[in-house]
């Protein structure tokens, strides 16, 4: 069982103002890998590192130069036996130039997108409050049943940790009506259905002293998606452009 090497590089992180040292970047990158082999390159924001060359705004071409540079390096590699491998990601991958997606380059292409499955954000909400003390009147698979359809993990990791900030406060303001039970340990804080709903149900809406019944729009308060329905649109258009083109 072979040790595999990983590295992650940030597009921007490799820019630099002087002339040659943005080349020389990727170069010493390519270099490292080689010497860490077997080994995977993580590429994030790739957009930002090779876009489409020409551009207008692309002051003393460097920007075409760096594209130019990891075509030669990545070429470079599929002429030698090395244990080495490439990954990139980018939300705008229209923007990428298009000779670094041609076969033997980054010639696999994979969309994540936004899962709406109802059991699958469950497992991520388990996963998110795994650490969290919650009430028994919480049902994570009804939380999640209720998140709108553009939801994404950030979103439900944002949904989590606003949850039990709020369920902290409330611990807080408990603690200084009653200073005689005051407990401040960080698992003595109980996360309620209340807290991730952020709306205080009236006592007609539950059926059972465990479950509590409530509407759509009384769900998730005022947290609102980070990405739009029409943005949503726009990357499965995306998704179906780069799959009509591999075909």
């Amino acid at each position: 069982m072979a040790l595999l090497g990983r590295g992650s590089v940030k597009g921007p992180e490799l820019i630099n103002m002087y002339i040659g040292e943005s080349e020389k970047n990727v170069r010493d990158i390519f270099q490292k890998a080689r010497s860490a082999r077997p080994c995977v390159i993580f590429f994030d924001e790739l957009d930002s590192l090779a876009p489409a060359r020409g551009a207008a705004g692309d002051s003393g071409g460097v920007m075409d130069r760096v594209v130019s540079q990891m075509l030669a390096e990545i070429d470079g590699l599929n002429e030698s036996s090395q244990d080495l491998f490439i990954i990139g990601a980018s939300n705008r991958p229209d923007l990428i130039d298009p000779a670094l997606l041609r076969p033997g380059r980054f010639d696999k292409l994979l969309y994540v997108g936004v899962n709406s499955d109802v059991s699958y954000r469950e497992r991520v909400l388990k996963a998110l409050t795994r650490k969290f003390k919650l009430h028994e009147n919480v049902s994570l698979f009804s939380i999640a049943k209720k998140c709108p359809p553009n939801f994404t993990g950030a979103d439900m990791y944002a949904l989590c940790a606003d949850a039990w900030f709020h369920a902290a406060k409330r611990k807080v303001s408990d603690n200084c009506k009653d200073s005689s039970s005051i407990d401040d340990k960080a698992d003595s804080v109980v996360v309620e259905i209340n807290d991730f709903i952020k709306f205080f149900l009236s006592s007609n809406m539950f059926t059972n002293k465990d479950n509590y019944v409530y509407d759509a729009a009384q769900v998730l308060g005022e947290l609102s998606p980070s990405l739009s329905m029409d943005e949503l649109k726009k990357y499965e258009q995306l998704k179906e452009q780069f799959e009509g083109a591999s075909k």
